[in-house]
Order: structure tokens, then sequence, then C-alpha cells
């Protein structure tokens, strides 16, 4: 009978998963088929694209975080807390996010290899870093903001993102950490990786990091993740899959931005 109900479960999660996916299947088409990618040929066209997206890598790790806070327990004394599987799910990320290696083996936040990546290749890091500089001491985001030079697409991007956390419904950050980042980034990686033409060995090694990570790993714990926090909330399926539809869309908008400078 256990196992009967089990299977029953299952099937209605997936039956879920597959419910999301599909209502949002036009946006993913059109980031996997973006021209963007075909215009990242040349070396100016790769620092332009960077410029932005750094500050898309950079707003990863805020769901990251958030995620970790309210699944994870992160105060004294200890206690176990949250679902195991989104525990080692949230745990893992922020390990390899926050700790991964470089091609030469020596420990390195994505964010901080990213930015590496950039003065490789020549790109102007400075609104990231005054951007980053701000948040460090004590600036919210909106005043960090306005006090750097971050491009208009980004602060979009950003800001609803932080619309998405500071809800505080984890199943709806959870939604975006899932569909709009962990499921989609691998394809969308691999279709950056098959365009651009750089000699860029960190920014190579970063995409196709991500690609092997989060498509053989993180991507299927995140479903898993999802199908937890969710359950058997017909509401709480419907919310994750409107914030999810919606960072999809701003996904879109980020990539328009950045074509249309090209």
């Amino acid at each position: 009978m256990g196992y009967v109900f089990l299977q029953m479960k299952k099937k209605k999660t997936m039956h879920q998963i597959q419910k999301l996916e599909a209502s949002f299947k036009l946006e993913r088409q059109r980031l996997l088929h973006h021209p963007l990618y075909d215009k990242l040929t040349h070396p100016k066209a790769l620092q332009i694209f960077m410029e932005t997206h750094v500050f898309a890598v950079w707003d990863f790790m805020s769901l990251v975080k958030y995620l970790q806070r309210e699944l994870t327990c992160v105060s004294l004394p200890w206690v176990p807390k949250g679902p195991a599987v989104a525990r080692r799910l949230i745990n893992e990320i922020v390990f390899g996010e926050e700790s991964d290696i470089d091609q030469d083996g020596k420990p390195i936040s994505h964010f901080e290899l990213y930015v590496q990546s950039m003065e490789e290749i020549g790109a102007n890091t400075v609104p990231i870093k005054q951007f980053v500089q701000a948040i460090s001491t004590g600036k919210t985001i909106n005043q960090a903001i306005s006090t750097s030079a971050v491009p208009e697409a980004a602060q979009t991007f950003i800001q609803n993102t932080m619309k998405v956390i500071e809800s505080k419904k984890t199943h709806c950050v959870a939604g975006v950490f899932t569909f709009g980042r962990e499921d989609l980034i691998p394809d969308m990686f691999i279709e950056i990786v098959k365009q651009m033409k750089t000699e860029n060995k960190t920014l190579v090694y970063y995409l196709e990091r991500h690609i092997e990570v989060d498509g053989g790993e993180h991507g299927p714990m995140a479903l898993e993740m999802i199908s937890e926090l969710c359950g058997k909330s017909d509401q709480k399926w419907k919310e994750a899959q409107q914030e999810a539809q919606t960072a999809l869309q701003q996904r879109i908008a980020l990539w328009d931005a950045i074509s249309d400078n090209l």
C-alpha cells in the first residue's frame, strides 16, 4: 500500500512539473534560440555581453542564499531544519558557487571566476565592483544601483529577483531558482559556447562547469526541491509557475537589451 501511494504521489508531482514546463515553453524556446548568441563572435561583443550579464551572475547568489537561510539552519544553537533533499541541494549549490575550483585547481567562487574572465577579455569591471562594494558597506540594492553604472536592463532584472525574495514565499523563490536558473542555464550556456568565438579559457571553463554541474546534478535535485515545497498545494504550484514565467520573461528582456547594443 505504501509503495502504491508513493508511486501515485510521484506521478502527480511529475504531472505538476510538466504543467509548469508546458506553461512557459514559448519563453524557454525564445531563450534557447535567441539571436544574441549569433552575435557573440568577436571580443567586443563578448565584452558588452559580459558587462551586463555579470549582474545576473551576482543576482543568482541572492536566490541561493535566501533558500539556504530558509531551508537549512544557519543560526545557533543548531537544529535540523527543512526537507533533507532541499538541504542537500542548497548546501551543494553554495559549496560549488562560493568555493569551487578554477581551471588550475585553486578555490574560487563562480562570481569571482566570471569577473576574472571579464578582466582577461578586457571588459569593464568597474560597475560591478562598485555595485558589490556598495552592498558590502550596507547600502540597499537601490542605493547600490544609484551609485554604480548598472545597465538599465540589469537593474530591472535584479529588482525583479529581489521582489520575489522579499515576498518571503520560499516556493516562489524555488520556482525562479529551478525553472529560471538551474533547469535553464545548462541548455542556454550550451548555445553560447556553440556560437561564441574566444580564446578566453576562463570564460569557457566557467560556462562548461555550469553545463556539467547544473545539467548533471543540480537540475534534477532542484526539481525534487520544488516538488517538496509545493507539495499538494495547487496555489503554491500556481504561484511558483507565475514567478518562474516572469523570471524567464525578464531574462528574455535582458538578452534583448544586450542584443540591441551589439
